[in-house]
């Protein structure tokens, strides 16, 4: 639920265009998501491997942050 939050929390600032976010587990970065208000989509790196997904939905990113998260 904190997944979700916290990506909700993205969507709703108006800080600036694009919001990031850093996603631990025990202290080691796991990924990094960004979020594009114009655009409407998320972006994740997987720090691990360095790859990069998009998504536009919400439960989908938040389903591979918790998987990454459980690894």
């Amino acid at each position: 639920m904190a997944i979700i939050r916290r990506l909700e929390a993205m969507q709703e600032s108006t800080d600036s265009e694009v919001q990031v976010r850093r996603f631990e587990k025990e202290g080691h970065e796991r990924c990094l998501v960004s979020y594009d208000s114009k655009a409407g989509t998320y972006e994740m790196e997987d720090v691990g491997d360095h790859s990069v997904y998009q998504f536009d939905d919400i439960d989908l990113i938040a389903i591979e942050i918790y998987e990454l998260l459980q690894d």
